[in-house]
C-alpha cells in the first residue's frame, strides 16, 4: 500500500507525525527562529534528520553540528539530541527501529 502526504498540509508544531501509527516513525519538525527542542533521546532507534528549509544547530551530546537546507545527518538515538533553529526551519526526521 502506498501512502502520500504533503508536509505543508500537516498540522502540529513543532512536531507533526507524517504517517501516524506507522514505522518507521516519520516527523516533520517546524521551528521558529531561535526555537529549541529540549535535549532528549530516542533509544533503540537510528535517526535521519534532513533539513528541508532554514538552518539548524544540532546538539548531539557535547557536539554541535551546523546544518542547512539540503543537509542530512544520521546518528544513533542513544545520543542526546537538541535541535536549535538559527532561522525559521523545517526538517524531516525518520526514527527507524534498530534491528538488533
Amino acid at each position: 500500500m502506498t501512502s502520500v502526504r504533503s508536509l505543508d498540509e500537516l498540522e502540529g508544531k513543532p512536531h507533526a507525525n507524517v504517517f501516524p501509527e506507522s514505522e518507521p516513525k516519520t516527523i516533520r519538525l517546524s521551528l521558529d527562529a531561535d526555537e529549541r527542542i529540549d535535549p532528549h533521546r530516542h533509544p533503540k532507534r537510528d535517526i535521519v534528520l534532513h533539513v528541508l528549509d532554514g538552518a539548524i544547530e544540532l546538539d548531539l551530546d557535547a557536539e554541535t553540528i551546523d546544518l542547512t537546507a539540503g543537509d542530512v545527518a544520521r546518528f544513533e538515538g542513544e545520543r542526546e539530541i537538541s535541535p536549535h533553529a538559527v532561522e525559521p526551519s523545517v526538517a524531516l526526521i525518520v526514527l527507524a527501529p534498530r534491528a538488533d
